[in-house]
């Protein structure tokens, strides 16, 4: 194993998976971080984009068998890895302001510090975490309050969390992989998903539902991690460039995906005009705002001390980065 990490660390051409297409956030945040690197050492980097590798677990697998250097996917998918990292499916932890979420993923202690031991735990060097935009659920139905998820197939990821937080709203979630959401909901094997607006262009899911919402309810996190023993087995100098890299790709993407989620949604509108996009009101949000507490308090009894140390944390680092 030693052996393999070594071979892996000086390798020429590093291999970098992620969860999404190359033109969505994920992948414009991989082309800026490939830039980089190759800027800046003799290295080159392969990107692998969404479906040319499996799914999110098999990406995750590959990683940690040292197969990949560099691995991108969201705390729904390392959750069941890394249980604190469902802290991002508390409902109405995050902000909706864009601002804010840029100043707190850059300096939150709780991701650049105390993440980064746990994720050391499971032989990954997490190198950075930021936003993809507010998650909007798209439904076969019209949403204006919970009662109007009862009884409603919503799918999720495979995420404990995420299945107690639409439990709570009222839904029946339906964890399924991201390959057979289009079909699923096709057929109606589930009538609802969520993601950030971006991706339900690109991915074309307003194809097949009929209504967007936004409760206010999330923003889409993701992160960048490498292999350890691989990223162990670099040079100091090595180790700056994939930082820097790293540093500078976040910066980017954090100011690139602002503006994302208004001018695809209009892309949507114009695909299909049919589409009913709500944004609800305060009133209309309180009872998925009361189900928070819920699904705050099943994280703590989920994760104990060290979830609740986390969700302190977390909740310090946004008061500190408010203004």
């Amino acid at each position: 194993m030693l052996l393999a990490g070594a071979t892996l660390s000086h390798a020429a051409d590093w291999k970098y998976a992620f969860e999404e297409s190359l033109t969505d956030v994920q992948g414009v945040y991989a082309t800026k971080f490939k830039e980089a690197v190759e800027a800046n050492s003799d290295h080159t980097i392969t990107l692998f984009p969404y479906g040319s590798l499996g799914e999110s677990a098999d990406i995750m697998e590959q990683t940690q068998a040292g197969l990949l250097q560099f691995v991108n996917q969201s705390p729904g998918f390392t959750g069941a890895l890394i249980p604190e990292a469902q802290v991002f499916f508390v409902p109405y932890l995050l902000p909706t302001d864009q601002d804010h979420l840029g100043r707190f993923f850059k300096n939150s202690k709780a991701i650049n510090e105390d993440f980064v031991g746990l994720y050391a735990n499971q032989g990954l060097e997490l190198l950075s975490m930021y936003p993809e935009g507010e998650v909007a659920m798209t439904t076969k139905s019209p949403v204006k309050s919970c009662a109007d998820l009862d009884e409603v197939k919503f799918r999720v990821m495979t995420n404990p969390l995420l299945v107690e937080s639409y439990k709570a709203f009222g839904a029946t979630p339906t964890p399924l992989p991201w390959g057979e959401v289009y079909g699923g909901l096709q057929t109606n094997i589930i009538q609802g998903q969520e993601n950030p607006t971006f991706f339900l262009f690109s991915t074309k899911i307003y194809e097949v539902t009929d209504h967007i919402t936004y409760a206010g309810h999330n923003n889409f996190t993701t992160a960048l991690m490498a292999n350890k023993q691989f990223y162990d087995g670099l040079s100091a100098e090595e180790q700056k460039v994939v930082q820097d890299a790293a540093a500078s790709a976040f910066d980017y993407i954090v100011g690139y995906q602002k503006s994302l989620a208004d001018s695809e949604l209009d892309k949507i509108k114009e695909a299909k005009p049919a589409m009913t996009i709500t944004v609800l009101s305060d009133e209309e949000r309180a009872c998925f705002k009361n189900a928070a507490a819920e699904v705050e308090a099943k994280f703590i009894e989920m994760t104990g001390e060290g979830g609740k140390a986390i969700l302190d944390q977390m909740k310090a680092d946004l008061d500190a980065t408010r203004d």
